[in-house]
């Protein structure tokens, strides 16, 4: 300027090939005004989209954050958000609030059931840990303001006492939302240790809320599934649909045995909208005594039957000649009729090409095995006491079966029993009362029965239903009830999205809530949606979060 001083501009210009001078000439493309008078924040926008459109790292603008902005504190929030959007759009909470009002309860009841389930879904801890660690640090929730460690106790005791009535409601809405196919109802048991050594003597009635229903003692050694003999043990029965969808769980005593249970399943379910309902089980589930009473009221089922039993299935079915005719490359169907009339019996025999050759190499194997491990052994004369290496064999799962003892005392291979395992390698038999179903019908409807061992490994391996610690039998039963109520979740994500859980949850952890200081404001904000994100969100049927979570002004000091 005329007085001395000096003014700065910022314009933004590009060099344009002059071909009469033979040289690069400056073309101003757009003036931005005096650097004092210059809007920064305009031009770091302008700076980020051209960034975001472009990409790249090379292309990243880098700014130093505002003087005033301090970051306080993050939370993971994706999976959080997820679970309770599916929460809402089942209907969860209508149905529990219904329960509530009529008992004329304000209590919190079901957010505690929420965070529960969603704490089963995300980082499966201990109702404790869940109050005081998890829901505190871990995870954006802000309801766990309202909520103390006894309102997740009293949660889990409301839900046992209306257990029937809210599985029954939130089943309905699932059914009508999904358009649910339960044709088939696949059920099935398992066994849940406990971390106690003393067996339930007496199973107390419960609290006031669970008063009407008196408990048989739960916590009993049985036969255990999961091979922890040393410990007393619950069973646990599921439900499930064709696409693996949760219906109803039961919970009985440690020392119940499969075929028991059936008759209260089916009392159970009865009057539910089942449509056409066809029972599938597994050879513990068929007894003379569970067929009639699958059977009663026009019902339906398919059973598996038991290859070893000396039964008609070893001597009528397994014998019946016939061809085979084949469904795929590892499924091959033979359908078998024994008796008349009413009696009849219908089986179908299955057998894997595939599964039988593995069958095969692995006896080869172990009958290997078995000739290095009787090398030792003499082969006349009389043994005189048993060994340590003979005791070792006649109880090891791997070889007993082969083994056969002499008038001597001397092991031997039983030839017999093995020419007979090797006529049962890739085969299995089911038996229906449903002459509608083919041949092909029974045995694809019964292979799928692995959707609910896949439910049991992810009740198990995922939300982690096992050890349990709870002593008191309605505890025990609203915990289990809590971690199918979480699987259902899980299993409608699944289905929406068409890939694992674990897979989902790998992307949304990418999505956090922030909390930061800027000025005189506090500010809670989530961040920046990635594309994937927001696609997978949109196939959950799940708009996307909200961007701003609270606003508030900071307390000067």
């Amino acid at each position: 300027n005329a007085d001395g001083t000096v003014v700065q501009y910022h314009q933004l210009a590009e060099n344009v090939w002059d071909p009469d001078k033979g040289c690069a000439v400056a073309k101003v493309v757009y003036n931005f005004g005096r650097a004092d008078d210059l809007d920064r924040a305009a031009l770091q926008r302008l700076a980020r989209s051209i960034t975001r459109v472009f990409g790249g790292e090379g292309d990243t603008v880098a700014e130093a954050p505002p003087a005033d902005l301090r970051v306080v504190d993050s939370w993971p929030y994706g999976g959080m958000y997820v679970v309770e959007a599916l929460w809402e759009a089942l209907g969860i909470p209508g149905v529990i609030t219904a329960h509530l009002a009529r008992q004329h309860s304000r209590q919190p009841f079901e957010r505690a059931l929420l965070a529960m389930v969603a704490n089963r879904c995300l980082r499966p801890y201990s109702k404790l840990s869940c109050h005081e660690q998890w829901l505190e640090d871990e995870v954006f929730f802000p309801a766990h303001a309202d909520l103390d460690l006894h309102h997740l106790y009293r949660a889990m005791d409301f839900y046992e006492a209306h257990k029937e009535a809210i599985e029954q409601a939130i089943y309905f809405r699932v059914a009508d939302l999904l358009n649910v196919d339960v044709d088939l109802i696949f059920y099935d048991t398992t066994s849940l240790h406990c971390e106690i050594d003393e067996e339930d003597q007496a199973a107390p009635r419960g609290t006031v809320r669970a008063a009407h229903h008196v408990y048989p003692p739960l916590r009993q050694y049985g036969h255990s599934k999961n091979g922890r003999t040393d410990v007393p043990q619950l069973v646990v029965g599921l439900a499930v649909t064709r696409d693996g969808l949760p219906v109803r769980s039961w919970v009985f005593p440690g020392n119940t045995t499969d075929v028991t249970t059936i008759e209260r399943v089916k009392a159970d379910l009865r009057g539910w909208r089942l449509n056409r309902c066809v029972f599938v089980g597994d050879a513990g589930m068929n007894s003379e005594e569970n067929r009639r009473t699958l059977a009663l009221g026009g019902g339906k089922y398919i059973l598996a039957a038991r290859l070893r039993a000396g039964d008609e299935v070893t001597t009528d079915v397994l014998t019946r000649c016939g061809r085979y005719r084949e469904v795929a490359r590892n499924l091959h169907v033979k359908e078998v009729v024994v008796g008349d009339g009413e009696r009849r019996r219908r089986y179908v025999v299955c057998f894997n090409p595939q599964e039988a050759e593995r069958q095969r190499r692995h006896r080869a194997t172990v009958l290997e095995d078995l000739k290095a491990a009787l090398a030792g052994e003499p082969r006349t004369g009389r043994r005189s006491r048993h060994t340590r290496q003979m005791c070792s064999l006649l109880t090891s799962l791997r070889y007993r079966r082969y083994l056969r003892e002499t008038p001597r005392g001397l092991l031997r291979i039983d030839r017999a029993r093995v020419a007979e395992e090797a006529k049962l390698d890739g085969k299995w038999v089911v038996t229906s009362n449903d002459d509608t179903l083919s041949a092909e019908d029974l045995a694809l409807g019964y292979k799928q029965l692995m959707r609910v061992e896949e439910c049991w490994r992810t009740m198990k391996s995922g939300l982690r239903t096992r050890p349990l610690y709870h002593w008191r039998p309605h505890r025990i039963s609203a915990h289990v009830s809590l971690c199918v109520l979480a699987l259902l979740l899980e299993r409608v994500a699944e289905i929406r999205v068409g890939d694992t859980w674990r897979n989902i949850l790998a992307q949304l952890d990418t999505v956090k809530v922030v909390e930061y200081e800027r000025g005189e404001a506090r500010i809670r904000q989530t961040t920046e949606i990635r594309p994937a994100v927001a696609d997978l969100l949109k196939r959950l049927q799940i708009p996307l979060p909200p961007k701003l979570h609270r606003v508030e002004a900071v307390e000067s000091a």
